[in-house]
């Protein structure tokens, strides 16, 4: 089995080759002056089983591009099965008709990717449980809730470490669900920390401009208040929570996510709000210039390496 990269996550495509003992494929993305892309093949991969790391994070329109023709290229070359590693599915959003008028993004995504081939999907944290049903080839969803759940029982467990579940209960700790549609993933961490309590935030988003036009919250608040969310995107949802939480209570304010995109000038307003510390995965890679004092980083290569290890088994 081969595995390529795209040019949006190369670290992560590194990881999991390095994890799995394999080397990157060899592929050539040119992008000539008009920004029109050329990608090429360079490796033998006929009648061969190949896997394509690709992302979209900040940059949507640009990496869906890439990745059409890395895919086209691949089966062009005789490519036998292709398994997407897509770890941040872009436009996920855009999964239903909002407004009358409106067409449905993620679904036309969906159809050029399993029309240029794709026989399998491996994502992380979906928007939504409906997005799955989208799909006519098989997908797997993975979580980051295991990897959270260890960071947040760690907040609770600074001195010596004992049973965690009977220590993060007693501890001042709630959990946030920043909207009613993660009220499932919240529900997942309490369990995996044995009851720890939670609370949800509502929101009432402006449909044309997006912007939160209210916010208020169910259940009560504890010292220590970690938001947990499948993607971070303007963070003005994060930092409106962050705000409530201090205003009820809360000494201090953590938050988790899966997906850190931090568009606009998320990094410089959230390294500047009251939340103390950012956790996101590297399903989308923050550039240099966009990482920010409070933010951290975890790794979910390891995971993938083991869905793919999985799947070459059977």
């Amino acid at each position: 089995m081969l595995i390529f990269s795209g040019s949006s996550n190369k670290s992560l495509a590194q990881k999991i080759a390095d994890h799995k003992g394999y080397d990157l494929g060899q592929i050539e993305i040119h992008t000539f002056p008009d920004n029109e892309n050329r990608v090429r093949v360079i490796s033998d991969v006929l009648d061969q089983d190949v896997v394509v790391v690709q992302s979209t994070g900040i940059s949507p329109n640009l990496y869906y591009m890439e990745l059409f023709f890395i895919l086209d290229s691949l089966k062009r070359s005789g490519a036998r099965r292709v398994t997407l590693v897509i770890p941040y599915l872009g436009y996920q959003r855009q999964d239903h008709v909002f407004r009358s008028g409106e067409g449905v993004s993620l679904e036309v995504i969906i159809k050029i990717l399993e029309s240029l081939g794709v026989d399998r999907f491996i994502s992380f944290e979906f928007h939504s449980v409906k997005i799955s049903e989208l799909f006519k080839k098989e997908v797997r969803e993975l979580s980051a809730i295991p990897l959270f759940a260890k960071k947040i029982n760690s907040l609770a467990t600074p001195h010596e470490i004992i049973n965690h579940k009977s220590s993060i209960i007693n501890h001042e700790l709630v959990l946030v669900s920043p909207d009613m549609g993660g009220i499932a993933r919240i529900k997942k961490i309490s369990e995996e920390l044995g009851g720890v309590p939670y609370v949800t935030v509502e929101k009432d988003r402006d449909l044309v401009t997006g912007d939160i036009k209210s916010l208020k919250f169910t259940g009560g608040v504890k010292k220590t208040a970690v938001i947990v969310d499948d993607v971070i995107s303007t963070g003005k949802t994060l930092i409106a929570s962050a705000d409530l939480l201090t205003e009820n209570g809360a000494e201090e304010v953590y938050a988790m996510s899966t997906h850190g995109v931090f568009a606009g000038d998320a990094p410089q307003e959230i390294q500047n709000s009251n939340i103390k510390k950012v956790i996101v995965t590297d399903t989308i890679e923050i550039p240099e210039n966009r990482k920010f004092g409070k933010l951290e980083i975890i790794s979910v290569a390891d995971m993938i390496a083991e869905e793919l290890k999985g799947a070459t088994s059977h």
